[in-house]
């Protein structure tokens, strides 16, 4: 029995612990102080998925970063004067122009305005959806009084009383509480007959998302797919949700997915998507959700 416990011990200690079920591996890769952040990855069978917890009552803060042109997420971390604990890709942009698709906000004005991107406004097969789409979902921080809150909403929705809005990163659907895929124009019907998904969200694919839990923890997660089943792993919109609901989230929004995804902790970066051959694909973005100290 104290072979066990030594056993049990010496595992803790290298922040290791093998779960059941469905076989999943969660490693911790800082302190264990519940105000600590902490990043976990789980490895199931038709992918692997990194989170990082940022516990409300830690001295990390989650903001948008915007770049210039279409960077590698470690070199938007490098690039910043207050190096960021962890990262992870944003909102959607335009590769061919280099322009955004969705609003960002920082130190309470636009930084990233969809409205003037030309190839957005002007595609005719677009025209129906630019209300809902200048109306996503977005990752705020508010200042209210003393205090530092999160939330999630959509774009347009009013700041709330005794609160100001001090960033905001624009991406979508939401996915908790509820799925608005349809509000937001992700995806649209006719006849009862699904005539758009732009982002294939019942589809398996690398994916990224941020979520809130009703304590205000803030969580990162990047569904990678697996090297040898390009064709066949990852995440679809609903699995994501169901995973995010497990964590303990309640309020939860989908980023730019697919090649996009990837995350950035301590230096590393880990990428979502894989091409055929296996090989993982390191796409350059536009913005990101970066983890700050607020006491460097």
């Amino acid at each position: 029995m104290n072979q066990i416990r030594r056993l049990f011990l010496v595992l803790m200690s290298f922040g290791i612990i093998v779960a059941g079920g469905i076989s999943n591996l969660s490693q911790a890769q800082s302190s264990n102080n519940s105000s600590s952040v902490r990043y976990q990855v789980f490895s199931e069978q038709q992918r692997t998925i990194h989170t990082v917890t940022i516990p409300h009552d830690s001295q990390y803060t989650v903001m948008p970063i915007v770049a210039d042109e279409l960077t590698a997420i470690a070199d938007i971390v490098k690039s910043e004067r207050q190096q960021p604990l962890a990262a992870i890709n944003g909102g959607y942009f335009d590769p061919v122009n280099q322009k955004t698709t969705s609003f960002i906000i920082q130190q309470s004005k636009i930084t990233a305005d969809p409205r003037f991107n030309e190839r957005l406004v002007d595609n005719p097969d677009l025209k129906t959806y630019l209300g809902k789409i200048f109306n996503r979902a977005e990752f705020r921080r508010y200042s209210c009084g003393d205090k530092i809150q999160y939330d999630i909403t959509l774009h347009l929705a009013p700041i709330p009383k005794d609160c100001s809005l001090i960033d905001s990163l624009g991406a979508g659907p939401s996915i908790l509480p509820q799925d608005t895929s349809v509000i937001e124009a992700f995806t649209a019907y006719q006849n009862g007959s699904k005539i758009r998904d732009a982002i294939a969200t019942e589809s398996l694919n690398a994916r990224s998302a941020v979520g809130i839990t009703p304590d205000g923890d803030v969580i990162l997660v990047m569904v990678g797919q697996k090297p040898e089943k390009p064709l066949n792993s990852g995440i679809s919109l609903p699995e994501l949700a169901d995973f995010l609901s497990s964590l303990g989230v309640t309020k939860a929004m989908n980023l730019d997915g697919g090649s996009s995804a990837s995350l950035y902790y301590q230096g590393k970066v880990f990428y979502g998507r894989v091409a055929q051959d296996g090989t993982e694909i390191q796409r350059p973005i536009k913005s990101l959700l970066a983890v700050v100290n607020n006491q460097p």
